[in-house]
């Protein structure tokens, strides 16, 4: 990490009183301060920093006169300051406000907002590296205890100027709002709170906000006054490019969604930006339209990268993740969060990724020579919206048009007619249109732009537009022409090959200088004529005098050309800026392109390549897949992956029980069923060596302990809740997985619920499942339905034992599923498998032993003496007769209680029958 800079601000009481002037904002809001080039943050977001970037706090500075009455300071690079926004906004859900003084007095104002929904005002300092669309979305609710709840929702990509809204009737765990949540890939949601409702004590929406959080999504509290309707429809009238009134518009009618759209439409600020007018679609997001997934599903299928994944292959978009471009993997990344319901669209899909899968040398050629190349088009687009655009973001979009021939070129070039027709109606043609409309785009940058100056990194306008720029251009090549040879001479004097050893070079700071590598640099020392400017990592930079003058006069030859060409680049800027509809098509076929191409180049390296389900309709079909794998899992070093059939059919399997050793499998297993079901309804070819599968409509999952304690709820607690959302949005076409259930309560009752969950699921649900369960017992649930199938995990068992107790008794887990019951368990094996202390496991054992031998004499009579139902009955009637009879002896409390026990034995030892009952020896063995 670089140095910190040195806290030194100008008039420092002057800042603590205006610091402290500032009004107080909620917990999740950081302030930081831009000074120039360095950045400060002060009071408790100081520590936060220190805490969260530095990683202690011995790096915050008082501020003013001591630790008592000063402001506790932090500062950071430029560098620092953008790995920390990086952090506070991806990671930890902040929202940040940037205050600025323009002209270094203690004018402070705020320059930028940020949150983890709306980036776009530090696009530029987080280097356009977005991890998926920050999409934001305002929710609305109404709630009658009796009824069903009422949702409405607006949301965005801030970096797109489209609104969707959506408004559906939801269950009282809001399970369709969470499906929702993770289709869109939410990062902030908006909620309405009552002011007079201080401490939230609402509980329909203290469970909106459960269900936010365990998505894992920044909250921000809106007034009520913000979901008003009153100005809406003069608001989306100005919004809108649809020529209709908004009035006329069918989305209005949705009362709560509006109310939505105008808590989001005030907190992105999108009516004080002139440039947003008549430039924002409005559409109506259909639920149904795609897979609906829970969140507990998104773990359980490692469908997104977490913060401890070791690899990038440890989640499913990290692994299908080849894009070349920006656009390319933010579009996987929504693909995965909205698997398609429809067949056709589905096998369109999967006919693209075939023809680039069966083709190396196209997939290679699109991959390398083509979609590397692109820049993010969407976000270019929006520079031009905002008016931000510079002639630089020209030459970047006239890039991407000169390169679409070469692309088309090799589209066209595929002589396969089977793949010619999908291709030419997913790319080609609608490429080779834009192509065209693009067209006197690249002839206005040709004729107006230098484009020989780029190789300098230079972007200005042709010196022949005008006069003037051609008199400052002549100049500007002279002293182009008099750097190179005093460069030349400089490298003769210290005996330097140019180029190699010695460079001439623009710097941002120094200007016009000359850098010689830190191994070289020694040549300079101790010679007048040779000025040094700074030591950086690559090298010495250096001057002389002569250069210094040059230098002088480049840099005012050049802001004369700046300001002479100003109106003219102003020109370009703008009529680049109307081609921002079709720069942001082109976007959209790029992305589907890249991820096309990404898919196919998955499935062709996978270490045993994939191949393309058969997809059935919805509600029809059987899923079967032969020697099925774990994509993530095979692709990690020193795993041999161990293949394994899945049959899943509505009439004879369609709830499937696995029984088993912990560590056996079991889990891998039910979980790469989701994760294959998931990949062929997204259109990508699957990890078996043949596979068809159902359309499922949702995925629900009930996997491990969460993190809920550290939120105050049990595990046992959020495993109900997560198992009571499954109940209430499952339908007979979804897939259930279930990772044990019931763990956190005692076993019998953990076994009642299990078992009662089942025979819902089988009975009233009828949908498929999976079942991975340590309820033996549950098993017998395949004795009453015929759908229900026993599946174990197998394990090889050496040595034994009852033939002899010193001989080792290994276990080794096979890994493979097989029809039938599992009928052992092996916990202690897998304690001596983690190393546990040798004297744990042998008193684990004998315990083990014990509560055996304490079974066994109950199960058989105990002291190997059996006896029948007649023997209980018998044993249990003269047992009660002498007891009887015992009491009418020792009633009246003259014995003692020594005396009382005496004449009991007395008693059993004289009744013959009693002492020869097999029963009642049995129960006095124990």
């Amino acid at each position: 990490m670089s140095s910190r800079p040195e806290l030194k601000v100008d008039d420092e009481h002057g800042f603590i009183r205006y610091y402290k002037s500032l009004p107080t904002v909620d917990e999740d809001v950081i302030r930081i301060f831009d000074r120039g080039d360095w950045y400060t943050a002060h009071g408790e977001d100081a520590n936060f920093i220190a805490r969260t970037v530095y990683k202690t706090t011995s790096v915050v500075r008082q501020l003013g006169k001591n630790d008592h009455t000063g402001l506790p300071s932090v500062t950071m690079t430029v560098t620092v300051f953008r790995q920390f926004l990086r952090e506070a906004l991806y990671k930890l859900g902040k929202r940040i406000e940037i205050y600025a003084s323009p002209n270094g007095r203690m004018n402070w104002k705020i320059a930028k907002q940020a949150s983890p929904g709306n980036l776009q005002d530090v696009e530029d300092d987080l280097g356009g590296q977005f991890e998926g669309a920050p999409v934001i979305l305002a929710v609305k609710i109404v709630a009658k205890a009796s009824e069903a709840r009422t949702v409405g929702v607006c949301f965005a990509d801030a970096s797109v100027r489209e609104l969707g809204v959506s408004e559906f009737l939801d269950n009282e765990l809001y399970s369709n709002f969470e499906s929702l949540l993770i289709q869109l890939g939410v990062k902030e949601c908006l909620v309405q709170i009552d002011k007079a409702d201080k401490d939230n004590k609402d509980p329909e929406l203290a469970k909106l906000r459960q269900v936010i959080d365990s998505c894992g999504i920044a909250i921000s509290e809106r007034p009520a006054s913000d979901f008003g309707i009153r100005d809406i429809e003069q608001d989306l009238a100005r919004l809108l490019k649809d020529e209709r009134s908004a009035s006329l518009l069918p989305q209005t009618e949705l009362k709560l969604a509006m109310g939505s759209a105008a808590a989001l439409i005030k907190y992105l600020g999108v009516m004080h930006d002139a440039s947003n007018f008549g430039q924002y679609r409005l559409y109506q997001h259909d639920l149904a339209q795609f897979m609906k997934l829970d969140a507990a599903a998104l773990k359980a299928l490692n469908l997104m990268p977490g913060a401890r994944d070791g690899s990038k292959t440890m989640s499913l978009y990290g692994l299908l993740n080849h894009c070349k471009t920006p656009l390319g993997s933010r579009l996987l990344a929504q693909w995965l969060k909205q698997p398609l319901m429809d067949r056709d669209e589905i096998e369109q899909r999967q006919q693209l990724v075939e023809s680039f899968a069966n083709d190396t040398e196209l997939r290679q050629t699109m991959q390398e020579d083509h979609l590397r190349s692109i820049p993010d088009l969407y976000r270019l687009s929006k520079r031009f919206q905002r008016n931000k655009a510079t002639l630089e973001d020209v030459v970047r979009a006239y890039q991407v048009i000169i390169r679409l021939p070469g692309l088309l070129g090799t589209l066209e070039g595929v002589m396969d007619e089977k793949y010619r027709d999908p291709l030419d109606e997913a790319y080609t043609n609608k490429l080779r249109e834009l192509s065209d409309s693009l067209l006197k785009l690249q002839e206005m940058v040709e004729t107006t732009v230098d484009l020989d100056a780029l190789e300098n990194h230079e972007f200005i306008i042709k010196p022949d537009f005008d006069d003037s720029l051609r008199i400052i251009r002549k100049r500007l090549d002279k002293l182009r022409s008099d750097l190179n040879r005093e460069f030349s001479e400089a490298a003769s004097d210290l005996a330097q090959e140019k180029d190699k050893k010695i460079f001439l070079e623009n710097h941002k700071v120094h200007g016009w200088c000359m850098r010689l590598t830190r191994t070289e640099a020694g040549c300079i020392r101790g010679k007048s004529k040779y000025l040094e400017c700074s030591t950086q990592k690559n090298g010495v930079y250096f001057t002389t005098k002569t250069i210094q003058g040059y230098r002088r006069e480049f840099d005012q030859l050049s802001q004369n050309y700046n300001r002479t060409q100003s109106g003219l680049v102003n020109e370009v800027v703008g009529v680049a800026a109307s081609y921002c509809p079709v720069l942001e098509k082109l976007a959209g076929v790029l992305a589907h392109l890249d991820v096309i191409v990404s898919l196919a180049h998955t499935a062709a390296y996978a270490p045993t390549s994939y191949v393309r389900p058969t997809i059935h309709l919805r509600g029809q079909g059987q899923t079967v897949l032969v020697e099925a794998r774990h994509p993530c899992l095979e692709m990690q070093d020193d795993v041999s992956f161990i293949t394994n059939d899945v049959t899943l059919s509505r009439d004879e399997s369609s709830f499937l029980i696995i029984t088993g050793p912990n560590m056996g499998g079991k889990s891998t297993y039910i979980r790469q069923i989701g994760v294959i079901a998931l990949m062929a309804q997204i259109g990508s070819f699957v990890p078996c060596t043949s596979a068809e599968l159902t359309i499922f409509d949702s995925i629900l999952a009930r996997v491990g302990a969460s993190d809920s304690q550290l939120k105050g709820v049990s595990t046992f607690m959020a495993e109900m809740l997560e198992t009571a959302n499954i109940l209430k949005s499952a339908t007979s076409e979804s897939l259930i997985i279930i990772d044990e259930l019931g763990r956190g309560t005692s076993t019998y009752d953990g076994f009642g619920l299990a078992w009662a969950i089942s025979e819902h699921i089988i009975k009233e649900i009828g949908c498929f499942a999976l079942f991975a369960t340590h309820f033996h017992e549950l098993t017998a649930l395949a004795d009453q339905y015929k759908q229900v199938q026993n599946l174990h995990v197998t394990a090889h068992i050496t040595g034994s034992d009852s033939a002899d107790k010193k001989a080792k008794r290994e276990v080794i887990l096979l890994y493979k599923i097989a029809p039938g019951i599992c009928d052992q368990s092996f916990g202690i094996h897998v304690a001596e498998l983690v190393r546990f202390p040798d004297k744990v496991v042998r008193m684990a054992k004998r315990k083990a032993d014990e509560l055996e031998d304490f079974t066994t004499k109950h199960e058989e009579g105990g002291l190997g003496v059996k006896y029948t139902k007649e023997d209980v009955e018998e044993g249990s009637a003269l047992l009660k007769d002498l007891l009887v009879k015992w009491k009418d002896e020792v009633k009246g409390g003259q014995m003692e209680q020594q005396e009382m026990v005496r004449r009991l034995r007395e008693l059993v030892k004289a009744d013959q029958r009693l002492s020869g009952n097999p029963f009642f020896q049995s129960v006095t063995a124990l």
